[in-house]
């Protein structure tokens, strides 16, 4: 089996992965605990489907039973720059560095079955079912008992050679494989990613009550985000990464090898004046094929008009106020919203 394992790392790299950890499929229990006390703590918010199938959640082998390994891949999206440095021009949104192109689903899981389909000739009769983060499936516990990495205090995965920035995919399988060691934290004293957090989301290390966190509140969040963090949105229009943006180990990452990540040059920065007159067919049009889609035109919006309240440009007014009549009751609360902040604000000026 040794010999199976050092072809599939090889056969991994060749499909373009950065990192492969294999563990057994019952390497997991002490995450049970965990994920039970944040459900019980409500720190999932309004992402029911995390409690609904938690008994899968957290235990690959109540989700398939004849899993004998995990395989998990990593696969980087690390940026070319900065992403952090966009904050400063409130006229533009930011978007989050992983969603500025294609929908990494897409990318990451026909690798995912390529690679399974090889194992499954090498061991004629074995079985395997691949998953990307839509299924009841604890990626990060199975990465770290894989040695891909470590939870770190903002309870991402990192990793000392690709820092923070990249997707994870598994292949369970019914071959028995050796495991790796499982990774070692290595954050030390670092606080770097709690301090920044602008609203204050991690209750205390390798906590996150996803309720505070500006990647909940714009992706994930149903109707209007609560009025005490919406300052603290920024110009930040999908997802957040400023957590994962401080965290040192990055300085050992290279930039994706993926082209299929690289920011499109029209959302690097995107004008908030032209999305905010975006309908349901532009939105569509312009966000095809890529993570943003997914929250439809009316949360995004919503989002923007936030944006729009922060950013203290008067003459994005009369788009705001175009939409206090939209269909959308979020939409319109938050045009009200930023309607009353641009009043209240100076005028400002930022590219």
């Amino acid at each position: 089996m040794n010999e199976l394992a050092t072809c599939l790392r090889k056969r991994a790299g060749e499909e373009g992965f950065d990192a492969v950890g294999i563990c057994r499929a019952d390497s997991i229990a002490h995450a049970r605990p965990n994920l039970r006390e944040y459900l019980k703590r409500r720190y999932h918010g309004q992402m029911e489907w995390m409690s609904r199938r938690s008994h899968w959640r957290e235990d690959p082998l109540a989700l398939w039973p004849e899993a004998r390994s995990v395989i998990m891949l990593a696969h980087s999206y690390s940026p070319q720059d900065n992403p952090l440095k966009n904050l400063d021009h409130k006229r533009r949104g930011t978007i989050s560095v992983y969603a500025r192109n294609r929908d990494y689903h897409d990318v990451v899981k026909p690798k995912l079955k390529r690679l399974g389909r090889w194992l499954i000739e090498q061991r004629p009769g074995s079985l395997i079912k691949v998953f990307v983060d839509t299924a009841p499936v604890m990626e990060k516990p199975l990465a770290q008992a894989a040695g891909l990495g470590w939870q770190g205090k903002h309870t991402n995965l990192v990793s000392r050679e690709l820092g923070s920035w990249f997707f994870l995919g598994a292949i369970f399988t019914t071959v028995e494989l050796p495991p790796d060691e499982p990774g070692q934290d290595h954050c030390g004293s670092c606080r770097r990613c709690l301090n920044i957090c602008p609203t204050d989301a991690f209750p205390a290390p390798y906590q996150l009550d996803a309720r505070r966190c500006i990647s909940y509140l714009t992706i994930e969040h149903r109707g209007p985000v609560a009025p005490e963090f919406r300052k603290a949105l920024g110009n930040r229009i999908f997802g957040c990464d400023d957590c994962l943006a401080v965290c040192p180990w990055n300085k050992f990452a290279s930039a994706s090898r993926e082209c299929r990540y690289q920011a499109r040059e029209e959302l690097r920065a995107p004008k908030l004046a032209d999305l905010v007159r975006l309908d349901d067919a532009a939105f569509r049009k312009v966000f095809r094929g890529g993570p943003v889609k997914r929250i439809g035109r009316n949360r995004f919006v919503r989002n923007v008009l936030y944006a729009i309240g922060n950013s203290g440009d008067a003459e994005l007014m009369p788009d705001v106020e175009r939409l206090l009549s939209d269909p959308d009751p979020a939409v319109a609360e938050a045009a009200a919203w930023a309607r009353a902040q641009l009043a209240a604000a100076p005028c400002e000026h930022s590219a």
